[in-house]
């Protein structure tokens, strides 16, 4: 059969590639050790001359291995490794695949919690440099003889800035560096990270892919265009493999096996059947949020609204050019910051909850919660004002969330 479409791959995926008993889904496989008739097969899987066995739950099962099957499709990659949250993938890349002595350039535009991770990184020895990577020569100008990595996310949270995604990604190929793109606010339902050169791309899979609120997990995938022969980090039990396979593998055996961040098979369900709808959900999520967006900017208690697909965003081109979507995240602020509170708990749609990509609209106050830790200097440099709101946009009817948000704001006033 010629190459099938985005959801029709994810809905048949399962199914084509075989499960027991004609299932429509893989099954959940909730063992956690795996035997074999012959022992120089179990030898074989420990090895990794034997391919497709499973020894131990903690790297892997059926239920995962088909997971990360669906979501290598999705991302047009050469492998994928799951782990049990975001954060843990984003982890396990870093410290597998750095050493002490390295340097890592970043957006400054990152997850509350990646930033954080930063300072772990700087106390190992790691040194790492936050730009702004709205602009490629920022980056290109950061790069040092001991660079190994470039890590940006396709749509900051909470702001909304776009990297020059294709640029940083002409700069890491001249260069050989790595390039890890956090895809989780776009997905592979509106971007593919491959296409601007990236070399991983990372997804917390509770949030867009997922899309339910009712599971955790996280994913790297690697594209298959970085050649891992050339990094000089990689271990000699590694470099057994082809080259396209080190790098993923490493990940999997140091951040996967030692540190044992593994996603369970009952999570890798829940995940797999969720994003059966993904396409469906992100369009709908976009379309709300964009739509809320135009709704906010025209209204006279707003003061900023920051969201890609407003032609007012400073990156709007590079999101139309790009992205099939502006995804469902956007933030703004009132012009009476001081009504803040008031505003928020007059709303009876949106969650006052954290969180991110769910079916239901979720709102909170930015500075006082995920990134109180992070410091009025962080904040500052990262555009977070005290009054900023956040709103991860869900895919009820839009007419009762605008009319909502209409009510509430009379507040503001």
């Amino acid at each position: 059969m010629d190459k099938q479409g985005f959801t029709t791959g994810i809905v048949h995926g399962d199914r084509i590639a075989g499960t027991e008993h004609g299932a429509l889904r893989q099954s959940v496989h909730t063992s956690v050790q795996y035997g074999f008739e012959r022992v120089e097969d179990l030898i074989g899987v420990f090895q990794g001359t034997k391919k497709g066995g499973f020894n131990y739950a903690r790297q892997g099962t059926p239920t995962t291995a088909a997971l990360e099957r669906k979501l290598t499709s999705l991302e047009e990659g050469v492998g994928t490794v799951c782990f049990s949250t975001g954060m843990a993938a984003i982890t396990a890349t870093f410290l597998t695949l750095l050493r002490a002595g390295d340097h890592l350039v970043s957006s400054r535009y990152v997850f509350g919690n990646t930033n954080s991770l930063f300072g772990t990184l700087r106390a190992l020895g790691i040194e790492v440099t936050t730009v702004d990577a709205c602009n490629a020569d920022d980056v290109k100008n950061a790069i040092r003889p001991n660079t190994r990595m470039v890590f940006v996310e396709t749509i900051a949270n909470p702001g909304t800035q776009i990297p020059d995604l294709q640029g940083i990604g002409e700069v890491c190929r001249e260069r050989g560096i790595a390039y890890v793109v956090d895809n989780t606010i776009t997905s592979p339902a509106l971007f593919k990270p491959k296409a601007v050169g990236a070399s991983l791309v990372i997804n917390s899979l509770t949030k867009t892919i997922a899309g339910h609120g009712a599971a955790l997990g996280g994913a790297v995938t690697d594209t298959g265009l970085f050649d891992w022969s050339a990094y000089p980090n990689i271990a000699d039990d590694y470099r057994r493999s082809a080259a396209k396979e080190q790098g993923l593998l490493q990940i999997r055996k140091k951040g996967l096996r030692d540190m044992g961040a593994s996603l369970s098979s009952e999570q890798a369900h829940s995940i797999s059947m969720g994003a059966e709808t993904l396409a469906l959900r992100m369009k709908q999520s976009s379309d709300n949020a964009l739509a809320l967006a135009q709704f906010l900017e025209g209204h006279q208690a707003i003061g900023k609204v920051f969201y890609p697909g407003l032609k007012s965003h400073p990156q709007y081109e590079v999101a139309q050019a790009l992205f099939k979507g502006a995804s469902w995240l956007l933030s703004f602020e009132l012009l009476n910051a001081d009504r803040m509170i008031e505003v928020v708990n007059a709303l009876q749609l949106p969650v006052k909850a954290t969180g991110l990509g769910d079916t239901r609209t979720l709102i909170i106050p930015v500075a006082p919660t995920i990134f109180f830790e992070a410091g009025p200097q962080t904040r500052k440099a990262m555009g977070i004002s005290d009054g900023m709101l956040r709103l991860s946009a869900g895919i009820e009817d839009i007419d009762d969330l605008i009319a909502d948000f209409a009510q509430a704001l009379k507040l503001a006033a």
